[in-house]
């Protein structure tokens, strides 16, 4: 695929999974693009942990099943009735986890680019984030990004020192198809909005609704 081809095939993704495993080499190249990301004052303040122990997932799994079922009491009528065909994780059916963290002492005291800007280091993580994504998605692999989840709760599964937060919880893994929609789209939760409605010239224009 062309690089643009790669950006708009990026699907997250949830139930399309297969479990078989992912070879070590392309493994390797998906977190060497990773690590590739430009970070604040050249920190690469990530980590990453490869999870594949099937208990840790288990308890993971559990926890992000009921904060779904508290986001789910939040809602009402239509919104209920939809979110309740939206899957939120592919936890157990991909092949590994790969949890991202972000370790905010890396390169301190004087990390250059973060004085005015204390989440700078956040979105160099977040950059490797997408350098993962992308690549994960010329490999041909799936990933999905869970956010149902509290950080004192899998950093408590993952072990994590004092100060270091995850960012993300990747289910990574082949999968049988990347579908040609979001998943939020297809189910009918929102909608893209065209470049238009976020360009702005100058200033920034105000809008009646979001």
């Amino acid at each position: 695929m062309s690089f643009y081809d790669v950006l708009h095939r990026r699907r997250d993704t949830r139930g399309e999974f297969t479990g078989a495993p992912i070879p070590d080499d392309v493994l390797r190249r998906v977190l060497s693009a990773a690590h590739a990301a430009p970070s604040v004052g050249l920190t690469q303040p990530w980590d990453f942990v490869l999870v594949r122990d099937e208990g840790t997932r288990l308890a993971f799994r559990d926890h992000v099943a009921a904060e779904r079922e508290v986001f789910a009491a939040e809602l009402t009528g239509e919104r209920a009735e939809v979110f309740s065909r939206v899957k939120v994780e592919g936890i157990m059916e991909s092949t590994l986890g790969v949890a991202v963290t972000y370790d905010p002492e890396r390169g301190s005291p004087a990390v250059l680019g973060r004085h005015a800007i204390a989440d700078a280091g956040l979105y160099s993580v977040c950059l490797a984030i997408q350098n993962l994504w992308l690549a994960a998605t010329e490999e041909g692999l799936g990933l999905g990004w869970v956010s149902f989840y509290r950080e004192e709760v899998l950093s408590g599964l993952l072990g994590l020192p004092e100060g270091v937060r995850p960012v993300a919880w990747l289910c990574l893994g082949p999968v049988t198809e990347l579908p040609d929609a979001p998943d939020l789209e297809r189910h009918g939760w929102r909608n893209r909005v065209p470049l238009e409605a976020v360009l702005h010239q100058e200033r920034y224009t105000q809008r009646s609704s979001r």
